[in-house]
């Protein structure tokens, strides 16, 4: 059974690669300063002032802490700390109110300014899909800084998990049973969609709960609250080592590594296709913040995915694609994502 979800991050990826190398460096705007100085022929130069962040930077997460945005951000800020990449201090919060869409709101539509220049979101594929379907806030009211990584998610059981693994939690839903799923938003949501659709089971048979963030998932898996866990690796680790999550399907077309490696794929416990819906994981700051301000975090960011503490400590570590993008061809990027999306909804 095809996936059309699969279909469409086919598209996106491919239009991934159209735009790579398409990144300019940052352009005039109204808020860079000028200066002149007379030439022999009474021309005037102008120069283009250099950004330069605050010393406090406001960084946004749409999500509870412990999540793996949350992870993903206190990671890139530490980061560009002890690095040296930025001499300023960031302040982390973290604004789940309406599912995340009042913060997404208020950074898009942020007056111009210092405050616009020194904002920065993190923004996902999961973060854009229920965005575009409950609001009309879409990613062009945004300056996209750039994309950082991919990743891809796993179902995990917990002791009080009654099925010994999933295969035996499809035969029971299939049978009338009433199997739950815990996990987060947008994307998360998405691949449960897919993974239902996939082996033939209802949504009143395979439930689902959604959770603000995956760590609040975790939390419902631990205490019995539901049978089965989606989490990506980031949010799952400490648990995985802990013995506490028990991996038990790799919601990918392969199996993961380390500590991850004995889940198997669905085509490997039945008659399926491996289903898979890649995560997209972003910066984006306010449709406000200068050129010369982007031309800044979009080379910091690049920095930090060219950093040994990145490469080891984050991506290797929670089994992550590195896929960094600048902010040009990370705007186009998303911007086909989100229209292949809302096609596929029928979404005007």
């Amino acid at each position: 059974m095809k996936n059309k979800m699969m279909a469409l991050l086919a598209g996106v990826l491919t239009v991934s690669v159209l735009f790579t190398g398409c990144q300019k460096s940052g352009g005039n705007s109204s808020s860079g300063g000028t200066s002149s100085g007379g030439t022999s022929s009474g021309e005037k130069t102008t120069v283009t002032k250099e950004f330069k962040p605050a010393s406090t930077v406001d960084w946004y997460v749409a999500s509870s802490p412990g999540g793996g945005s949350d992870i993903f951000t206190r990671m890139i800020t530490d980061i560009m700390i002890s690095e040296g990449i930025v001499d300023t201090n960031f302040i982390v919060t973290n604004k789940t109110d309406g599912g995340g869409e009042v913060v997404r709101n208020e950074v898009a539509h942020m007056s111009k300014g210092d405050r616009a220049n020194n904002t920065l979101l993190t923004f996902n594929s999961g973060c854009l899909m229920p965005m575009v379907e409950n609001t009309k806030n879409r990613s062009s009211n945004f300056k996209v800084i750039a994309v950082m990584a991919v990743d891809k998610q796993l179902l995990f059981k917990t002791e009080h998990t009654k099925y010994a693994d999933f295969n035996e939690a499809i035969e029971a839903a299939k049978s009338g049973a009433s199997v739950v799923i815990g996990g987060s938003k947008g994307d998360d949501v998405a691949t449960y969609e897919a993974l239902i659709q996939e082996i033939g089971v209802s949504a009143d048979n395979m439930k689902y709960i959604t959770y603000d963030a995956t760590s609040d998932a975790i939390t419902a898996g631990l205490g019995g609250h539901v049978d089965f866990v989606m989490s990506k690796p980031a949010a799952a680790s400490e648990y995985v080592e802990a013995g506490s999550l028990i991996p038990v399907l790799a919601l990918s077309k392969e199996r993961f590594s380390g500590n991850l490696a004995d889940a198997p794929t669905l085509s490997e416990i039945g008659d399926y296709e491996d289903v898979e819906v890649p995560v997209w994981r972003s910066v984006v700051a306010p449709a406000s913040m200068s050129d010369e301000a982007v031309a800044f975090w979009t080379d910091a960011l690049k920095k930090v995915s060219e950093t040994e503490k990145w490469q080891n400590d984050y991506i290797a570590k929670y089994k992550l694609i590195p896929e960094y993008m600048d902010a040009a061809t990370a705007t186009g990027y998303i911007s086909e994502f989100e229209k292949n999306f809302m096609a596929s909804k029928g979404i005007q």
